[in-house]
């Protein structure tokens, strides 16, 4: 994909620094590398990246942390944590926190970069020639200026809740199973499950004080979303 598309790389190993840059540079994408937490939002804030491959284990702040900064800041770069540690409890940590993705060390160079195209793909601007207004009762998501109003009321998502929703309501009235959102929201063609559980929670907690509960769960199977 349009590679030339700006990679932040974040981590204290010079060798695995260097042996994903090489990668990146590689299939097309420009690089920029850092090796702490500090360095990491002074250069997301100076270089812009599209994309930014973090690190959880850092000398000064750990990538969470990193991740949560920018998100306080209002900066929704998409981030791909790397980490050695393997837990349930850290995958939601992470993407709880706003993270797009999850990449165990050790990886292959191949599943990384596949991993990273399809995290900009999915954080891409909607294509022109789709209607970008999505509407369900008094629910109105706009894609291409990524706004969420219900009964008039603006509705402050993160991004993952944003994509979250909209594929709920692209989908409306069916009936998607936990692995379908996995699939269609994350990229996964398997993960934890609790990742969509969690997500479905914060959506349920911003929307339903506003009206009649629109996302409903079909025990057993997922979630829909309908009047």
């Amino acid at each position: 994909m349009g590679e030339s598309r700006r990679v932040l790389v974040v981590d204290d190993e010079a060798n695995i620094r260097d042996l994903i840059e090489v990668a990146l540079r590689f299939h097309g994408f420009v690089t920029v590398t850092v090796e702490n937490g500090g360095e990491a939002l002074r250069a997301v804030k100076a270089e812009r990246p599209d994309l930014v491959l973090l690190d959880v284990m850092l000398p000064d702040m750990d990538g969470f942390e990193v991740c949560r900064r920018l998100r306080a800041d209002g900066d929704q770069v998409p981030v791909i944590f790397l980490t050695a540690r393997d837990t349930p409890s850290d995958t939601v940590t992470g993407l709880t926190l706003g993270g797009d993705d999850y990449v165990t060390k050790p990886f292959s160079i191949e599943a990384l970069i596949a991993r990273v195209r399809a995290v900009l793909r999915r954080t891409a601007p909607p294509a022109d020639e789709r209607d970008p207004v999505l509407r369900v009762a008094d629910l109105e998501l706009d894609e291409a200026h990524w706004t969420v109003h219900r009964g008039g009321v603006a509705v402050d998502l993160s991004p993952t809740e944003f994509r979250l929703l909209a594929y709920l309501m692209r989908n409306a009235g069916m009936v998607l199973s936990r692995a379908q959102l996995l699939d269609g929201v994350w990229g996964w063609d398997h993960g934890n499950p609790q990742v969509v559980e969690t997500y479905v929670s914060y959506l349920r907690r911003k929307l339903d004080p506003l009206g009649t509960p629109l996302i409903h769960t079909q025990r057993g199977v997922g979630y829909a979303l309908r009047p």
